[in-house]
């Protein structure tokens, strides 16, 4: 069966093309310094926000119209693989990523559950067997069901800790039958609303033991991908244990745990955190700890997750920056954690969110690399910290100087001068990088 009989294969067609159901700016063939784009992109389709969503919000039911919405249980989400595949064919993808019930309905035993999931599971790997697409990452749902309601590796209930362990053992072991690329730990309710029913060093010695028993089960099946915590605040938990990128890292220092883990990073989490998209990636890069990406964006007139879709170029652009200084996402991606907005609810409205998604970080790819090129941020930084390659600046990068040596130098100095950051000028070189790439795009 056909779920998407309207819409043929997407192609590049140029800038120029008027055509809704064309890429307009990424050309998956593209060479960019000897790699394609789709090397480079390594963009994914995420399940749940793409199969599984119905629009549904705090105030209204779903209004999304999907040819399988007449079914239930296994039979939806048997239709759901039979779609899903049948999109990532026409968009081209390289990868997907799901939680585990996004794929295959919950039981009410955990028996149940993982019986459902191992037939679908069979189902999505016979579908591989012939697509291009492969498994970016997947990981397991543990904070929509009520039991989560205190948390899951942190709940102070120790069957919650023993089940969502059993949840991620299986997790493991579909990562590795479907070939996943990464496995994800989003730690949904992994935090605390007050301090005053809390036990925090408890709480978060739990979470770092459940962190290594994963850690040990994945080298006992051989499992051998990156395991990448993805950083969220507030929502839906007031304190996250993993509300940044340098809270996470701390906490992996803390126990341990450096070795075996990287972040997955959300651009819509990362200006819930309070800071930019761009922010985030080069905590994580300039670590060595920049894994993969989930590419969204949020509206800054809504203090909420919205996980809209990346049109943004600026945005787009100072994130393909740092992922093409960190050398690529290596085993990542750029992952569409991105639904369509409720109004938007008719299926043919998922493929133009992806196009829109996947011309805007091909923009921002060409700018980012135009960029390096020329060395139209670098040299103005080299310029801006000189004072570090020389003298006294250059005995404290190296060590050779103390404070009483600097206090001498001090005392004999009679003026410092300072320049300016030139904030203004440097954003109005990358809008002129911006637009320069797109008047010169092939039409």
């Amino acid at each position: 069966m056909a779920y998407f009989d309207t819409v043929n294969k997407i192609k590049f067609e140029g800038a120029s093309s008027k055509n809704p159901f064309a890429f307009k700016y990424y050309n998956p063939e593209e060479l960019i310094n000897g790699k394609t784009m789709e090397e480079i992109l390594r963009f994914s389709v995420t399940y749940w926000h793409t199969f599984t969503a119905d629009g549904t919000d705090p105030f209204g039911a779903g209004t999304a119209i999907r040819p399988w919405n007449h079914l239930q249980g296994l039979d939806l989400a048997k239709a759901r693989v039979e779609a899903a595949f049948e999109l990532f064919e026409k968009l081209d993808v390289p990868y997907f990523a799901f939680h585990d019930v996004d794929i295959a309905p919950e039981g009410s035993t955990l028996a149940e559950s993982n019986r459902n999931q191992d037939i679908i599971v069979d189902m999505i790997k016979e579908y591989m067997k012939t697509s291009k697409t492969k498994l970016l990452w997947n990981t397991a749902n543990m904070f929509t069901n009520p039991r989560y309601v205190h948390g899951a590796a942190t709940s102070p209930n120790a069957d919650v800790f023993a089940y969502s362990a059993a949840k991620v053992k299986k997790g493991l072991e579909v990562a590795k039958e479907l070939g996943a690329e990464n496995y994800v730990f989003w730690g949904g309710r992994e935090g605390y609303e007050t301090l005053l029913n809390t036990d925090m060093k408890l709480e978060q010695d739990n979470l770092a033991r459940f962190f290594h028993m994963a850690v040990a089960y994945a080298k006992e099946i051989d499992l051998n991908v990156p395991f990448l915590i993805e950083p969220k605040p507030k929502e839906p938990t007031k304190h996250q244990y993993d509300f940044d990128v340098a809270t996470g890292l701390a906490f992996l220092q803390k126990y341990d745990l450096t070795d075996y883990f990287k972040f997955n990073i959300e651009a819509n989490h990362a200006t819930l955190a309070g800071h930019t998209f761009e922010h985030e990636l080069r905590t994580a890069r300039i670590n060595g700890m920049l894994g993969s990406v989930d590419a969204n964006q949020g509206d800054t007139l809504l203090g909420w997750d919205t996980d809209e879709f990346p049109t943004d170029l600026y945005s787009n652009t100072l994130a393909m920056y740092e992922i093409l200084k960190n050398d690529g996402l290596g085993s990542g991606g750029l992952n569409f954690d991105a639904k369509v907005r409720r109004g938007s609810f008719e299926a043919d409205d998922l493929f133009h969110a992806h196009i829109a998604g996947m011309d805007a970080f091909a923009v921002g790819l060409k700018v980012a690399n135009k960029l390096i090129e020329d060395k139209a941020l670098d040299s103005f930084i080299e310029d801006r910290y000189s004072s570090y390659t020389k003298g006294i600046g250059l005995d404290i990068v190296e060590g050779k100087t103390n404070f009483r040596e600097l206090e001498t130098y001090a005392l004999q100095l009679t003026e410092i001068k300072n320049t300016s950051g030139r904030t203004e000028r440097l954003k109005a070189v990358i809008n002129q990088y911006l637009l320069e790439t797109l008047s010169s795009v092939t039409v």
